[in-house]
């Protein structure tokens, strides 16, 4: 049986944004998947608005010092040092639901959907929140450009300096960590270079740094002047010719491409579609929207294989509730804290590989968490549950006091949903119609939910409270996890 309209147009916004809004559903029966897109590249093409949360507190400590080196020359005392990591922790705690709020409700959905697969692919986990706030900036405003300009922003980077250990790079005793993570994980993947390769890029990045300010320096006084041989190529190179050198090899298109794919389409490779894709890629530069215009507006994106088989990360999850269900948050500590249990905390990747993704998001607990998440959001259900202990991810919220106060403060619900715009959306459906239209818009998954089973945990009192009940009960399914 052919897929609808609908059921395409949905896949589209699930993989491409963060699903659809209650609002927006019928339009999805008209437009056609081209068209859809059009609109989606068109919301996307402006440049992002910063998201100015943090201030850069450690400048500020440090007046008149221009240089991190010098930096630490100057002592500040113990309880200075309290107060910046504690600033730090509370304006990454607003970075998080800034943008997770521009996730859910900025019309360039396709911007910060692929703003969020960058996240993950230039992992980078740091306290400093001036820092981080920079380089999402990075992230957001070339999401959809050239991935030249954007491996080459993060590169360079305080963040990413930080995280990496460039900082400590200088000529006769480089440090091997930065270039190593730039091969392997930004560009050319493990196996695509030696190590000998690395430890002459290494060289190459010797004198890469940061300011207090946080803006790149390039030190020469640190810098190998040396002939260097890298992939091949010999020459005095410096950073920016390493990257250039990265660039050039087709293999970095690939391996970009395998990650964008898994991403956007398939967990599991389709080698031939992926090399199609990869040489396009490259030949066009590296422009990221491109490529993701040879994927979505391809009949193969929307086969039966690629839809409702991709477990929605718990961002994804949060986002696409919260998308759909008009609502406003009234507990932003709740929200940290399901994204803390899920395991997807933005700004804290577990490592520099970023998120696994695919079946790690799932396991007993999570699963059972996850089922509950739409309950608890819609205020029929109490937040009852607890994070395992890590204070640095959760920021200092994972104390017995602030469990409790959390557990107080969300007896009347987390959000409070618009229902009578969302019933408004149903308005011209049969009553006994209601829960076959419902799991329409809301799943993906090719084995439909058995609708009797669900009529009889449905509110029957009124139509409004049988709407309800209905998606409210429909996001508690395993199916809902899918997209």
């Amino acid at each position: 049986m052919p897929l609808s309209n609908r059921i395409k147009n949905q896949h589209l916004l699930w993989r491409s944004a963060f699903g659809p809004m209650a609002e927006n559903v019928s339009e999805l029966d008209t437009l056609s998947q081209k068209q859809l897109w059009g609109l989606l590249v068109k919301t996307s093409s402006s440049s992002p608005v910063k998201i100015d949360v943090a201030q850069n507190l450690v400048d500020g400590f440090f007046k008149g010092v221009k240089d991190v080196v010098d930096m630490q020359k100057k002592e500040i005392d113990a309880a200075q040092r309290k107060k910046i990591r504690e600033q730090s922790r509370e304006d990454l705690k607003n970075l998080n639901i800034r943008w997770l709020d521009e996730m859910i409700n900025s019309e360039a959905q396709l911007r910060e959907k692929a703003a969020l697969f960058w996240h993950g692919h230039f992992a980078c986990r740091v306290v400093n929140s001036f820092f981080q706030q920079e380089l999402l900036d990075v992230v957001r405003a070339n999401a959809l450009g050239s991935f030249k300009d954007l491996l080459r922003g993060v590169s360079k980077s305080a963040a990413m300096l930080q995280f990496l250990n460039n900082q400590q790079n200088k000529k006769q005793h480089p440090n091997e960590n930065f270039a190593r993570e730039v091969m392997e994980l930004f560009t050319l993947g493990r196996g695509n270079y030696t190590e000998n390769d690395i430890k002459e890029a290494a060289r190459a990045f010797t004198g890469w740094g940061y300011n207090v300010g946080g803006d790149f320096v390039f030190r020469k006084n640190q810098h190998d002047t040396g002939t260097k041989s890298v992939l091949g190529k010999t020459g005095n190179f410096d950073g920016d010719d390493i990257i250039d050198i990265l660039l050039e090899q087709k293999q970095t298109a690939i391996f970009i491409t395998k990650k964008v794919y898994k991403f956007f389409v398939n967990e599991n490779i389709d080698a031939e579609k992926v090399e199609w894709l990869g040489n396009r890629f490259f030949q066009s530069g590296y422009n990221i929207k491109n490529l993701l215009e040879d994927i979505f507006i391809s009949d193969w994106f929307y086969a039966e294989k690629n839809i409702g088989t991709k477990i929605k990360s718990p961002i994804e999850l949060l986002a696409g509730i919260r998308r759909f269900l008009p609502m406003q948050m009234n507990n932003d500590q709740a929200q940290l804290l399901f994204q803390r249990t899920l395991g997807q905390v933005l700004f804290y990747p577990p490592n520099v590989a970023g998120w696994p993704g695919g079946k790690n998001w799932i396991d007993s607990s999570t699963l059972m968490l996850r089922l509950r998440i739409p309950q608890i959001l819609t205020a029929n259900e109490v937040l009852n549950i607890r994070p395992k202990d890590d204070d640095d991810v959760m920021m200092g919220q994972m104390m017995e006091a602030k469990m409790k106060k959390i557990k107080e403060a969300t007896k009347g619900g987390i959000g409070v949903v618009d229902w009578g715009l969302v019933n408004k959306v149903y308005a011209s459906t049969s009553r006994e119609n209601l829960l076959a239209k419902i799991s329409e818009t809301l799943l993906q998954t090719k084995n439909k939910l058995n609708i009797t089973v669900l009529g009889k945990h449905v509110n029957n009192e009124s139509r409004e409270n049988y709407i309800k009940s209905a998606i409210v009960n429909t996001m508690s399914t395993p199916e809902y996890q899918l997209c």
